[in-house]
């Protein structure tokens, strides 16, 4: 008895549904006319944010159009537009006020078959915020887009919605240019408000600059804005001749906290470490930064080896006696600037000293050699 061939299960992509409000929404967008313009800093910037928060290779200001998404910025893409059946974000569109999350693509009966994720660019994880018109009608999504299962952490998804909406308020600012532009010989009121709507405008933007170097949960500087600050530390040392050093320092046993006492009172106490280490570096941005998890680097511009060294067993001391109402302490890893050394180095002779320090017994500082 010959043995049954098996049949391929036949591949099929499940096409996003139209929303009930589609002619009024497409109107919408018509109206913003910015299909098909050129690329704009500001949007390019607002994808490139949005790719460093959430730690994705694709990020995408996508409209939804007739037949097609096009996109308006995009980063980790070749493509200026694809096709409405296969896209993701035009699933999204049919809940506007949620963002949508994919977190494996091919665990998800509606997109496991589908081209972008059995093909280019390999889609796993998606998600969605929908950018919303002034009537409330979404116009397509920012979206960002990894090739690996995944999932946002909350902070990442608040910036993502924040990003979001910092783009709607982008198109219509635009849109209301636009017909400023057409009527601005005829009434100097519109003038007038042109300008507030850019001034606004700009005002955001800087706020935006100043969200993406700045880590959500403490206050301070992030990984990007300290790496900027240490390497014009660095070209200002070797000019000057000045001695300059860097610190590590890591919370002893924080997953315990975690895990013992829950995430919300790990939240504090990197907030409470956070404080005490900016009042220790003063106000300079740059000077003191979470690194990720609970890592902080300190920059101790002026200071040789063994008073760095010194200042951060003072530090030390500090963190111990700290009233956080759980026993914190920290060890901490030291590295003075080498001649001809750059930042990278610099930073791996300070981690390695701090690991150095955790298994010495944690709960001091060591000076990289």
């Amino acid at each position: 008895m010959s043995t049954p061939v098996p049949v391929p299960r036949r591949r099929r992509v499940i096409r996003p549904g139209v929303p009930d409000n589609e002619v009024l929404r497409q109107a919408t967008l018509d109206a913003y006319r910015i299909l098909d313009t050129p690329p704009e800093a500001a949007f390019d910037d607002l994808v490139a944010i949005a790719a460093a928060i959430c730690d994705v290779p694709i990020a995408v200001v996508t409209l939804i159009d007739h037949e097609r998404q096009w996109f308006k910025a995009k980063l980790g893409l070749d493509t200026q537009e694809g096709a409405r059946d296969t896209a993701f974000c035009a699933h999204a569109i049919l809940q506007p006020q949620e963002t949508m999350v994919v977190r494996d693509a091919t665990e998800d009966p509606r997109f496991r078959d589908n081209p972008l994720v059995n093909g280019i660019p390999h889609v796993r994880f998606y998600a969605g915020a929908p950018l919303l018109a002034t009537n409330g009608l979404p116009m397509g999504t920012f979206c960002v887009i990894d090739d690996r299962p995944r999932d946002l952490a909350p902070d990442q998804r608040a910036a993502l919605e924040a990003l979001s909406r910092q783009a709607s308020r982008l198109m219509e600012l635009q849109r209301v240019s636009g017909e400023l532009r057409l009527q601005i010989e005829e009434r100097g009121w519109y003038e007038q408000q042109l300008l507030h709507y850019q001034q606004e405008l700009e005002s955001q933007n800087a706020d935006l600059t100043e969200q993406s170097m700045t880590d959500p949960l403490t206050g301070l500087s992030n990984r990007r804005a300290f790496a900027q600050a240490v390497d014009a530390a660095i070209d200002a040392a070797t000019r000057d001749g000045t001695p300059l050093a860097i610190a590590v320092v890591d919370i002893d046993h924080f997953k315990t906290i975690n895990d013992l006492h829950g995430h919300a009172e790990g939240d504090r106490v990197l907030q409470a470490l956070g404080a005490l280490l900016k009042q220790d570096a003063g106000a300079a941005r740059g000077r003191v930064a979470r690194y990720g998890g609970e890592e902080f680097v300190l920059l101790l511009a002026g200071l040789t080896d063994a008073a760095a060294a010194l200042r951060c067993e003072h530090l030390r001391e500090a963190v111990a006696l700290a009233p956080t109402g759980l026993p914190v302490t920290v060890s901490i890893g030291v590295a003075a600037l080498r001649a001809g050394e750059d930042a990278t180095g610099l930073f791996a002779r300070a981690d390695a000293a701090l690991y150095q320090a955790k298994r010495d017994g944690r709960d001091r500082v060591r000076l990289a050699p």
